[in-house]
């Protein structure tokens, strides 16, 4: 039996059926096969190494390759529903002009990043002194491709900056399943080792989109109370007692 990651879990969630994806940085194709399997998705792929795609045109997927850094400027406005970019924006040279592009060429995008601000981050740094390598940044300094780690806050604010809407963020720990959170809560930016976030453009910048809370349930404006009726003052005759 195959062990789905759970961020891909979380992802297959909250991707609809039949929609059109792109995948950023999709490696050998894992997550668009399982994409195209469950939820019988439009699905393309971006990847940078010949050795990935290569494994994805071996599974039958739709593969590019290219540099999300510079060949996103290529896809047309609005070309896809969901844009995914999984655990990769830290490896970006210019990860606001990445994620700008994210939702200009779809509606929404799906976005994971590892959480430097994570408590087991901050311990190691404080008792040893050294960069940390824990079970979501495992590689040393001096290897690691990550150039641009962000905390939770570091990446709300930029997500604010760039005038983008959160309608879900969820967080994943230790292997544990997804848990929805609020992600500008202080306590969040200690408790989650990294965060996948449900991003679009503000409502204000997209007549069609249907307003949602933070966790993606749709926003119904809420009923206005009825205007209570005037009070009269009794009528002479009601003021008679009922002789019948």
């Amino acid at each position: 039996m195959t062990v789905i990651r759970e961020d891909f879990r979380e992802i297959l969630r909250l991707v609809r059926p039949g929609a059109r994806v792109l995948d950023v940085g999709c490696e050998d194709g894992e997550l668009l096969e399982l994409l195209t399997r469950e939820k019988r998705v439009d699905g393309q792929g971006l990847e940078i190494s010949p050795e990935g795609v290569a494994a994805c045109l071996a599974k039958g997927l739709a593969v590019v390759q290219g540099d999300g850094d510079r060949d996103l400027d290529h896809f047309p406005t609005r070309s896809f529903d969901y844009a995914i970019l999984s655990k990769t924006l830290q490896q970006m040279r210019e990860p606001r002009h990445v994620l700008s592009e994210l939702l200009r060429i779809a509606d929404q995008a799906i976005v994971s990043v590892p959480n430097f601000g994570h408590w087991r981050m901050r311990l190691s740094l404080m008792t040893r002194g050294r960069m940390p390598e824990t079970r979501a940044l495992p590689d040393p300094w001096w290897s690691t491709p990550n150039i641009h780690l962000c905390t939770l806050r570091d990446f709300t604010d930029l997500c604010e900056d760039l005038d983008l809407r959160i309608d879900a963020c969820a967080a994943l720990t230790n292997g544990k399943p997804a848990r929805a959170i609020d992600p500008v809560k202080g306590l969040e930016n200690w408790r989650s080792e990294s965060a996948l976030f449900l991003l679009s453009r503000r409502a204000e910048d997209r007549p069609d989109a249907v307003p949602t809370d933070l966790f993606g349930e749709v926003a119904l404006p809420k009923a206005e109370a009825p205007a209570r009726p005037k009070r009269r003052g009794k009528s002479k005759a009601a003021e008679q007692p009922d002789l019948l």
